[in-house]
């Protein structure tokens, strides 16, 4: 059995998409598509740059997503393949579940650039900048990284953000006490604690703004029926009911992306294979949670190639 994923945030670089955009019609038309949606030159930014305003968080979410989009639309309208066909579950880390869902056609793509616009601006109103922090630890199961949390926090919010394998756990939450957790990582016996380069604390409770506005966003603009089951991020379970998608992902807003937990549950549900459209981010991760399963990553036209001749 096949799944196909879609990676997150951090995973943008200046240059993404550029090379795929030059090599066929197909992802151009994506980009311009996106842009047309969100009314501004975002392949412009995706191409070019500047650095900082990729990262911002309103553009590195839809971006991120119209990249990995154009990867799968090369496959299905050059390749002539269908997702629905040739996968049996979709999953993405963090927004990648809102590409997952378009990749599934939950959304259209212009509805997913739009509502990841938006979530990206909310997340960033939740919280004033400087009032929050994350920070990945290494070396850290989620037991460990739980105790840290626990321990860290005196009374301010500091909890698991991301599960994202054996060895890696992001936690979340008020700047001071991530800042405290950092400081005390050797005692819980975690290898080091990194301050991540991020504008706000996603998947934490000061998140909760941004889940409103989510609400308030999928009433107007409510999920479709799914072609292909989605491993939700907060469940970490299958769902295909449309009104349950849509209220997982308000809770996945201030709740944990249960990553190690979904790559082990695909594979208990038969998935041997993972195909990572767009990045090379959650391929190792699986990598590390689960043994005897392949993972390819697809970003170039070349690999594009590869995996038609697989599929």
């Amino acid at each position: 059995m096949r799944a196909f994923v879609f990676p997150g945030q951090g995973s943008q670089k200046v240059g993404m998409g550029a090379d795929l955009a030059a090599a066929s019609a197909v992802a151009r038309e994506v980009f311009e598509e996106v842009d047309d949606a969100l009314g501004q030159k975002l392949s412009l930014i995706m191409r070019e740059g500047p650095e900082d305003q990729l990262t911002l968080t309103e553009n590195a979410q839809p971006a991120i997503m119209a990249n990995a989009i154009a990867v799968l639309r090369v496959l299905e309208k050059e390749g002539g393949i269908a997702i629905a066909d040739k996968a049996d579950f979709v999953a993405g880390h963090s927004l990648g579940e809102y590409t997952a869902l378009c990749a599934a056609g939950a959304f259209s793509l212009a509805d997913t650039a739009r509502l990841l616009k938006l979530r990206g601006q909310s997340m960033q109103a939740a919280v004033p900048v400087g009032v929050g922090a994350m920070a990945a630890l290494l070396g850290a199961d989620i037991a460990k990284a739980t105790a840290l949390a626990e321990a860290a926090a005196e009374g301010e919010v500091c909890t698991v953000a991301n599960d994202n394998d054996p060895t890696q756990v992001v936690l979340s939450g008020h700047k001071g006490a991530i800042e405290r957790a950092v400081a005390m990582v050797k005692d819980h016996g975690i290898k080091r604690g990194v301050l991540l380069p991020v504008s706000a604390p996603f998947h934490c409770p000061l998140m909760e703004p941004a889940a409103q506005a989510m609400a308030k966003a999928f009433e107007k603009t409510p999920p479709r029926q799914l072609a292909v089951t989605l491993f939700a991020n907060v469940t970490a379970a299958p769902v295909t009911d449309p009104v349950e998608v849509a209220r997982l992902l308000v809770e996945q807003v201030t709740g944990r992306v249960r990553w190690r937990e979904s790559a082990i549950a695909m594979q208990a549900a038969g998935v041997d294979q993972f195909i990572e459209l767009g990045g090379k981010v959650l391929g190792p991760m699986i990598a590390r949670t689960v043994a005897d399963v392949s993972i390819t990553s697809v970003i170039t036209m070349a690999d594009i190639e590869a995996l038609l001749k697989d599929l």
